[in-house]
């Protein structure tokens, strides 16, 4: 009988299995954008169950269970390991046509060689043969991201974190790259409650005074070079409503005085805040050959009732619906004026937004350095994240832009056992592929076509990212 994950699992045309199984599937993994903890990496966490592997910190699986009405005391509560991982199982069941049963399976297959369907039913024996290997050393944190051969992965971290454990992994000659991102969302929420606290908190670890936002750009350049003394090759941004309006530096630092003496700054002067903040970032990016990324139309922590209960990024965020095409162009061409913007990835949440963001990135291509897709039209991101929103991120830049530079994939998880979402993708881009070609849209030249896969899936970002 064949199983549900077989070796031409999503590959439907004959040219997408040869692509995949000749030029995608035993490639490496450059993981260039994720939450993982770089503690648990140094550590080499194990894990006492599949639900702790599983489970913990996954708001993906979360928000399915409370779709299908498991108490949150076996969601994120303290309820027995092994009552959650039934109601898991019971919610894969229900998950047709969501990522997730596509990726539980993938994950059972290539991580414990399961290839029964996760149901009520077999969820004992699951349970029981995932606990017996992961008591083995070899499922270890390091050891899971072996098995997926993930070569290098960055990490997302505050520009005031000591990179302590990014330090120690390369100092113990660890043999995974684990390098960090800059990621300064902390800086740039001055609408937040915390930020005069966290502002203060960054003055006092570092010995600094900061009574003006040149103050805190020094500080965030001086971060920034100790990050890249530390491998970081990538920043992020989120930007989650308006974030770019006109700015002198002299609009921008009242603003911020303003707010450090406990005023909350109006929706016009936070994005002049953001937008002046976001410009010398770019253009200190742009000097150190950085990769900027900006995530782009997260609405976050919906529900009052469960975020006070829960905090954030418990599967409360979801997808705004704004919109921004004169703010990301004309932030962009600020930085452009002067040839000063970085190499870019621009992320959507809001499917609406595909084709607008594909041709927004076509307006900045030009470049003396000769980067290939200098700014991208970043992976289908978060609820995008599945077959339907791949095909759709595909489609949208290869009409409007080259396919062929495209930087790929990511998993932009917490997860250790996230990593079969590179395979998932792979086989998704060379059955979008395979099929163009099969039906005559594309001539059948191989050697290009597996060229191409391979760049997509590994060596574009390798380049890109300097690695």
């Amino acid at each position: 009988m064949k199983h549900f994950i077989h070796e031409d699992f999503l590959l439907n045309s004959e040219t997408g299995r040869e692509l995949y199984h000749e030029a995608a599937e035993n490639l490496p993994i450059l993981d260039f954008h994720n939450h993982l903890n770089p503690n648990e990496i140094l550590e080499d966490k194990r894990f006492s169950t599949i639900t702790e592997a599983w489970l913990g910190g996954d708001h993906y699986k979360w928000r399915a269970m409370r779709a299908h009405g498991i108490p949150e005391e076996l969601v994120t509560g303290n309820g027995d390991p092994r009552d959650k991982f039934n109601a898991w199982a019971e919610t894969v069941q229900n998950a047709f046509g969501n990522p997730l049963y596509h990726w539980t399976h993938l994950e059972l297959a290539r991580y414990f060689q399961i290839y029964d369907t996760l149901t009520p039913a077999a969820a004992d024996q699951i349970w029981e043969e995932c606990n017996r290997q992961l008591a083995d050393p070899a499922f270890s944190a390091r050891g899971l991201l072996k098995k997926q051969n993930v070569r290098i992965l960055c990490t997302t971290d505050d520009p005031m974190d000591d990179l302590a454990a990014h330090r120690s992994i390369k100092e113990q000659g660890i043999d995974l790259g684990v390098y960090p991102t800059f990621r300064p969302e902390k800086a740039m929420a001055i609408d937040k409650p915390d930020f005069p606290d966290y502002i203060n908190n960054a003055a006092e670890k570092y010995g600094k005074s900061i009574t003006a936002l040149s103050d805190l750009l020094d500080l965030l350049k001086e971060r920034l070079d100790y990050f890249c003394s530390c491998g970081c090759r990538i920043t992020d941004h989120s930007l989650e409503g308006d974030f770019y309006r006109p700015a002198t530096y002299e609009e921008a630092d009242a603003v911020f005085k303003k707010r450090m003496e406990g005023v909350l700054p109006t929706n016009e002067e936070g994005a002049q805040y953001r937008a002046f903040l976001l410009t010398e970032l770019g253009k200190e990016y742009c000097k150190r050959d950085l990769v900027m990324q900006l995530h782009i139309g997260a609405i976050r922590n919906n529900s009052t009732r469960l975020f006070e209960k829960l905090g954030p990024d418990t599967g409360l965020d979801s997808l705004n619906d704004f919109c921004f095409a004169p703010q990301i162009s004309a932030l962009l061409n600020e930085v452009d004026k002067t040839d000063e913007l970085p190499k870019t990835v621009l992320y959507y949440l809001n499917p609406k937004d595909a084709d607008m963001l594909a041709a927004m990135a076509g307006n900045f291509q030009s470049n003396s350095k000769g980067y290939r897709g200098k700014v991208q039209l970043g992976s289908a991101w978060w609820f995008c994240d599945h077959k339907y929103g791949m095909e759709q991120q595909m489609e949208a830049l290869a009409h409007t832009g080259l396919l062929s530079t495209f930087i790929g994939m990511l998993t932009d998880s917490r997860s250790f056992l996230s990593f079969p979402r590179h395979e998932y993708f792979r086989r998704i881009l060379c059955e979008y592929v395979g099929r163009k070609v099969d039906n005559g849209e594309y001539p059948k030249d191989m050697e290009y076509l597996k060229q191409m896969i391979a760049g997509i899936c590994y060596y574009n970002s390798e380049k890109f990212l300097n690695f």
